[in-house]
Formats: C-alpha cells, structure tokens, sequence
C-alpha cells in the first residue's frame, strides 16, 4: 500500500485546512487508518484514528471539537478536516494505515501500523 498525504500549508490561527491521505497499491477500506502529526524537535504523536468500518473513532484531547477525520472508502481516501487552528497545530503531519484488516482498537500507537504516508506540513501564522 503506497499512502499520499496531502492538503498541507501556511494558514492563520483560526483557519481551516482539510488534508487526504489517498491510498494506491491496494484497496484499504478493510484496514484502520491514522493522522500523526510531528512539530521540530519533538515525538511523533497521535492525532486522529479511525476504524476500518469508520464506527470508532480517537482523537487527541488537543484536537478534540476542532478536527474531524472521516473516510470515503469509495475513493480509497481518509481525511482530516481542521477547523480552529492554532500556531501549535503547526508539524508535519503524516497518515498510516494499519495492515492487517478488520482489527478493532483505538490504532492510537505507532507500531499498530504499517504503511505510512511521507507526511505533509501545516503551519499555522499567529
């Protein structure tokens, strides 16, 4: 499975973007799917997680009511929408997807997944 990240950029505090992590290689509407994100200088953590049936969803509590993560299995494609943001949002965020279909969990580690996208930047203007 080769993920794309995309929908990345400069935006104002306050503003929106809405990233896509498209997915080729392999249909993965069976499997789990994840938005990390990564600021300089520090670990790689979860944001947003969803199941391979779109019924359960994690988010971090520093993007809770602010970011929405969906998925049109159709399109083969999981996106993060995220409203509200704030010049601390601002990393490279990066989507994975877990390889083994139809497991059932929250998906809120690394090493749940196995394929990864090359991460797309978002910065954030105060």
């Amino acid at each position: 499975v080769q993920l794309q990240a995309s929908g990345g950029g400069l935006v104002q505090a306050g503003g929106s973007l809405r990233l896509s992590c498209a997915a080729s290689g392999r249909t993965f509407s069976s499997y789990a799917v994840g938005w990390f994100r990564q600021a300089p200088g520090k670990q790689r953590d979860v944001v947003a997680a969803i199941s391979w049936s779109g019924g359960i969803l994690y988010y971090a509590d520093s993007v809770k009511g602010r970011f929405t993560i969906s998925r049109d299995n159709g399109k083969n494609t999981v996106y993060l929408e995220m409203n509200s943001l704030k010049p601390e949002d601002t990393a490279v965020y990066y989507c994975a997807a877990d390889g083994s279909p139809f497991k059932v969990g929250r998906h809120t580690q690394e090493y749940e997944y196995d394929y990864w996208g090359q991460g797309t930047q978002v910065t954030v203007s105060s």
